[in-house]
């Protein structure tokens, strides 16, 4: 399983590897990333982790990270030039507790909204009506900083954002009318940041023997 470079196995529209890709991206972190196909997923992918979810990342000596905001949080470790882990409002701490938040109260809610038929007697309304109990807590912070945590981007816009967009895609229209000005005017400076363009490139689906993809 050793790799000259981590091995990153990803899949470009999941929320939880784009926030591990931007990490891998801002630290510097080059690795050989693998696209998955989520109904065809690489036996290589499942045998370094049980979980068979993206992202999973593989170092070097075959250490295995296989949990988005550990992935972010790795990466961090090893060089933070834009000093994503020292917000200059609250503290590392703080930014834990909402992105937590974000994955244990809001995300539940968002896969009800968006993926109401998968789940028996979800509505769709009435979930999305939850979930904005933790946009309502975000649109409170946004409203005196541009950032979640002071005038900069650091770990929790990082983390979260990735979830927002895919709450707003799930009905545009009643996104962009919602009373949710500064998580609007949020998202879509994550949007058009670089910081999350540069990983939205496309790849063809990764196979054994393939060309290595280098990322970033």
């Amino acid at each position: 399983m050793s790799t000259a470079i981590p091995t990153l196995y990803s899949f470009r529209r999941c929320p939880y590897a784009m926030r591990a890709r931007m990490a891998l991206r801002v630290a510097g972190v080059e690795c050989e990333l693998r696209e998955v196909v989520l109904r065809d997923k690489p036996a290589q992918m499942i045998e370094a982790s049980a979980k068979a979810t993206v992202p999973v990342l593989v170092l070097e000596g075959g250490k295995v990270i296989d949990e988005s905001h550990d992935i972010m949080l790795w990466a961090l470790d090893q060089n933070d030039p834009e000093r994503w882990l020292t917000p200059d409002v609250g503290t590392k701490d703080d930014m834990l507790v909402l992105i937590a938040a974000c994955e244990e109260d809001f995300k539940p809610h968002l896969d009800r909204y968006k993926y109401s038929n998968r789940y028996e007697e979800a509505d769709p309304e009435d979930h999305r009506q939850k979930a904005e109990v933790y946009l309502a807590k975000l649109e409170k912070r946004l409203a005196s900083e541009k950032f979640l945590f002071g005038m900069r981007r650091t770990l929790a816009d990082m983390a979260i954002a990735p979830f927002i967009r895919q709450f707003a895609n799930t009905d545009r229209a009643w996104f962009d009318a919602s009373p949710y000005p500064h998580v609007q005017r949020w998202l879509g400076d994550f949007l058009e940041a670089d910081a999350f363009t540069a990983v939205m490139s496309k790849y063809k689906k990764w196979e054994e023997g393939a060309e290595q993809v280098i990322f970033p």
